[in-house]
């Protein structure tokens, strides 16, 4: 069943056709696509027998008299990581490693809590069930300690599993929001029907599990922040540019938030584009929804859309429409160090375009929120510099 379509005439989407085309026959040449990688999970009994395997392997270590120790991939070395155009960022192979030891006071307790967690994802698999990071913290608070000691650690144990986190039946509290041309179902049968209104859809905890998705979208745009896409909606850009669909992570995109945009491009490869601040942050963001992240990079090929572009807002949107001074903000000794970090990353090697607006930001000093665009009218961003990008395509 089709969308009613509301937004503009079919005419102001040729250029977004024509985009859409360019990306359909690079998929069709193979570039940019893995789709037996992406889709590849582990089955239950695989897991479980991995984890039957480590377990053993810690048996025999005893039997021996010697400390058993987990050997686990450096998730935090660029030295680990390759980059392909196709992709994004990838874990190497044979990968640099580091050992949590039993019989070392500095990893000790790392080791007994990578061991515990081991035994709930076993018991979770055997028994089909699932339970999300919290609820593994909030089984033992005071031993973990925070939530980032178990983050940390399911992430270890999937790369050490080489599965993908879903596959330990543990999933993550979504925080990103999707609105627009959507219809899908989940998991336990509940119809989504996305809307173009006020109000936004929660992401699904279990992307893995939605199905029989339905759009007529011509394009996805991936907002940065809640407050941006909150202001969108309330404009009704959604419904004066339908077909569309609109997602946020809220920030740094959440695991739930990055597989949906994945899900989206592998099931309809319509353009997919960005909207950050003109700020090193944003600029990261970007990153992390197109190439990936270091900490994520053994599970590139279910995370990453190279396709997507960058809408804005451009450093040289800052210039070209005479944005005042008092309304940008000089970059702090942190933003300078985020930007030429971004700047050294293998990706910019074939992103001429973006190095450029990086250094236009790093010549200037300053950088801006897509709030300074209301210094022109208050719904400036709605009502004329999105569509203008759209029809006019001015992203990079």
């Amino acid at each position: 069943m089709a969308f009613t379509p509301t937004g503009p005439e079919a005419s102001f989407f040729d250029v977004l056709d024509r985009h859409r085309a360019s990306l359909l026959a690079m998929v069709k040449t193979g570039a940019g696509e893995s789709p037996a990688q992406a889709a590849r999970g582990a089955s239950s009994s695989e897991v479980l027998t991995s984890i039957e395997n480590i377990i053993q392997d810690i048996i025999k270590s005893l039997a021996r008299n010697e400390a058993p120790a987990f050997t686990v991939d450096n998730r935090s070395s660029w030295e680990n990581i390759k980059f392909e155009d196709s992709v994004g960022l990838q874990m190497i192979p044979q990968c640099a490693t580091r050992k949590i030891k039993s019989d070392s006071p500095k990893s000790v307790q790392k080791f007994a809590l990578i061991l515990k967690i081991l035994s709930m994802i076993y018991k979770l698999i055997q028994s089909n069930t699932y339970a999300t990071k919290r609820d593994i913290y909030y089984t033992d608070s005071q031993l973990f300690g925070n939530q980032t000691v178990v983050d940390t650690i399911i992430d270890d144990i999937s790369c050490m599993l080489k599965v993908p986190r879903r596959s330990l039946h543990v999933l993550s509290t979504s925080k990103g929001l999707i609105a627009g041309n959507l219809r899908y179902v989940e998991e336990d049968g509940s119809r989504v029907h996305c809307s173009c209104g006020a109000t936004a859809t929660a992401v699904p905890s279990n992307i893995q599990g939605i199905q029989n998705l339905i759009t007529d979208a011509k394009f996805l745009l991936i907002v940065e922040k809640d407050a941006t896409f909150q202001r969108l909606l309330d404009d009704d850009f959604c419904s004066k540019m339908s077909p569309c669909i609109m997602v946020t992570g809220k920030g740094v995109p959440d695991l739930n938030t990055r597989l949906l945009v994945k899900k989206l491009w592998d099931a309809f490869h319509i353009p997919v584009f960005t909207l950050v601040d003109a700020d090193p942050h944003g600029i990261e963001i970007m990153c992390i929804y197109k190439y990936g992240s270091m900490s994520m990079s053994f599970e590139a090929h279910s995370l990453t859309v190279p396709a997507i572009r960058w809408l804005g807002l451009l450093p040289s949107d800052i210039k070209r429409l005479n944005i005042p001074k008092d309304s940008l903000i000089p970059l702090t000794k942190h933003d300078q160090m985020k930007l030429d970090s971004i700047l050294k990353r293998p990706y910019l090697t074939c992103q001429p375009h973006w190095r450029k607006e990086m250094e236009m930001m790093a010549d200037s000093k300053m950088k801006a929120e897509i709030q300074a665009l209301t210094f022109l009218s208050s719904d400036y961003l709605s009502r004329v510099y999105l569509p203008n990008k759209l029809r006019f395509g001015g992203w990079i």
